[in-house]
């Protein structure tokens, strides 16, 4: 949390190289064909910065930028003073940035505001903790905010909320900790963050202190905060403290309601409930909000019980209510609940709305019902993205690859454009079945497609993809141009070069993953001692096993048994590969007892292979 952003690290020499040229030095030729008077220049460049921001609410990165261009070629060459006009356009092409998700152009203004003087523009600051924050730069967010006017708590609020919403739960306590020490005073925007982070944090102590600090600043009345407090005490299973603040609040909105009823239903407490649920006026958005909000908590009987109490006491069922429903059961397996849905969709005409008819495919597909799910599909004239979308994960999720595929080029040949929620569903398909072809197609695809390739996952993937299919230099080529890699990464990799039979190359790759403090778990493992295994190496596979037991804490599975027995096997220590059998805490696999018959077999070792196959006949017979 406390690096240094790249451009406040950096002298304003190195920051120019991040800038565009034509920002930099007046324009050769006079901008106006003809001398304008000072009212008509005005004139002229309030016209220029009305279209620019037109131009960034519409996403038009290049004709923005091309906008600020002209505006700054101008005022650099001008006499008069036009900084006003400037920033006013920096605070639209950084909000621009932001919203359509251009990290490079935002780093070139970011660099510019720098040479510009504008760093601690209180106007400027919020909206470039906002852009850092949306692309998970959160310390470079953080060093913006540490450097801007103490005493503005919106930039603070902003990066707290930023930490939040990445479930960085402890540094967001940090950061208000550090906000409180330097004297920059907190509101009512501040506190529901930081309330959410203790909660989720589990730290009741010091929730305990931010809710004092709330009262001897008079924010207890806020409701949001209010809704914050009774969020947190509920997260630390205090649902009585709960209760107390949430019958103490004069106004309740929907939020209260639903986050005490959700409370209680969670933990199966019914009647408290519906007690709730009696004292609140219930129309059909309540009911939905109430069932929406056991959906998000993965209460989906919850959610499936309110919307049956929904119809008994008279309330009108409409779209809402049947997406909840079937979303429910799609988590579920509920099929006959989803039939029931269906039926009413049919009977209050819903079901040719978008929404529900993508959800009644998606339903039908998790319950294995892939037949009705094709129906509805090809029934839809007019496939938006989320219908190709929700088909081809309901084929996948079946395992229903071929069709998948085929799908998915149906849809290539169509004017819809993939997006990521295609991709992700279909390309780790592709890893898993070593189907190299397509997956190259999808490379391809990824490549093309600028929103695509900031997507950890999708890379991820193609590493994947590309070490199971034995293309070692495509996927290490892959790995070197990530400029993020997380524990997938790495696991991937070291699989691959352990298949190849270069171990070695594994345990380096390994060794890379602990000095970035990527923290190993059970399946990086595996792949670490499958890599010792394919490659003889027993010294560094039995050091392996023991570091994965004392040093990361990650008891051994099945796997990481078979992972050892493999290994003496392939090397002759057979009695090692017997003891190892004898004293793991789980009854040997057939594949494994396999592995060490087939070794005795061929180091001629018949006593422990009689007593292997003696285990295996009785594994056979259970």
């Amino acid at each position: 949390m406390t690096s240094w952003s790249i451009f406040l690290q950096q002298n304003l020499s190195q920051v120019q190289k991040y800038i565009p040229r034509s920002w930099k030095k007046p324009s050769p030729q006079p901008l106006f064909q003809q001398k304008l008077s000072h009212f008509e220049e005005k004139l002229q460049l309030d016209s220029i910065s009305l279209s620019l921001k037109t131009f960034a609410n519409q996403g038009n990165l290049f004709k923005a930028f091309e906008s600020y261009s002209f505006i700054q070629n101008y005022v650099s060459s001008s006499t008069s003073s036009y900084s006003l006009l400037t920033l006013h356009s920096i605070c639209s092409l950084l909000i621009c940035c932001t919203t359509f998700e251009s990290f490079s152009q935002g780093k070139q203004l970011h660099a510019h505001i720098i040479t510009l003087g504008f760093e601690q523009n209180h106007v400027l600051v919020p909206k470039l903790v906002t852009f850092y924050s949306k692309f998970g730069h959160l310390s470079d967010a953080y060093v913006i905010t540490l450097n801007s006017k103490k005493g503005c708590s919106f930039s603070w609020n902003l990066l707290i909320s930023g930490y939040v919403k990445y479930g960085f739960w402890r540094e967001a306590i940090s950061v208000y900790k550090q906000m409180v020490s330097i004297g920059v005073r907190t509101d009512k925007f501040t506190y529901p963050s930081v309330l959410k982070a203790c909660g989720n944090e589990l730290d009741l102590r010091f929730g305990r202190e931010v809710h004092r600090s709330i009262y001897a600043s008079c924010h207890e009345k806020d409701y949001f905060v209010q809704n914050a407090l009774v969020t947190m005490y509920i997260k630390f299973g205090k649902l009585k403290v709960a209760h107390d603040l949430f019958d103490k609040m004069p106004v309740k909105d929907v939020v209260s309601w639903n986050t005490m009823i959700s409370a209680y239903s969670s933990k199966g407490m019914w009647q408290e409930a519906f007690m709730l649920i009696e004292r609140m006026q219930m129309n059909t958005v309540t009911w939905n909000v109430l069932a929406g909000g056991c959906l998000e908590t993965h209460n989906y009987k919850g959610a499936l019980e309110l919307i049956s109490q929904m119809r008994y006491h008279g309330a009108e069922l409409d779209c809402v209510t049947t997406v909840i429903g079937l979303s429910a059961c799609s988590q579920t397996g509920f099929l006959k609940v989803g039939k029931e849905i269906h039926g009413f969709a049919v009977r209050s005409c819903s079901d040719g709305i978008e929404i529900v008819k993508n959800a009644l495919i998606i339903m039908f597909s998790r319950c294995n019902d892939l037949g009705h799910a094709h129906v509805l599909f090809r029934s839809t004239k007019a496939k938006t993205l989320t219908t190709w979308n929700s088909i081809i994960a309901g084929c996948i999720y079946l395992a229903r690859y071929d069709e998948a595929s085929f799908i998915f080029r149906e849809m290539l040949s169509t004017e819809v454009k993939p997006n990521y929620v295609t991709m992700a569903s279909i390309l780790p398909y592709c890893a898993r079945t070593m189907n190299l072809f397509h997956g190259k197609e999808i490379h391809c695809c990824i490549i093309k497609q600028k929103e695509l390739r900031d997507h950890l996952l999708l890379w991820n993937s193609l590493v994947e993809l590309y070490s199971k299919s034995g293309k070692m230099l495509e996927s290490q080529r892959i790995f070197d141009s990530m400029h993020e890699k997380d524990r997938v990464t790495y696991t991937s990799l070291i699989a691959g070069y352990g298949m190849q039979g270069q171990g070695q190359v594994a345990l380096l790759l390994f060794e890379e993953m602990n000095r970035r403090r990527i923290k190993p778990d059970y399946i990086t493992m595996v792949a670490v001692l499958s890599a010792c295994s394919h490659s003889g190496l027993v010294v560094e596979g039995q050091m392996m096993f023991e570091r994965m037991v004392n040093e990361y804490k990650i008891s051994p599975q099945m796997e990481h048994f078979a992972c050892m027995v493999n290994l003496f096997g392939n090397v002759g220590l057979l009695n090692r590969a017997a003891q190892m059998i004898i004293e793991m805490p789980f009854k040997p696999s057939h594949a494994m007892l396999a592995t060490l018959i087939r070794a005795c077999r061929i180091r001629g070792n018949t006593h422990i292979m009689e007593w292997a196959t003696t285990l295996l006949d009785m594994r056979t017979k259970e």
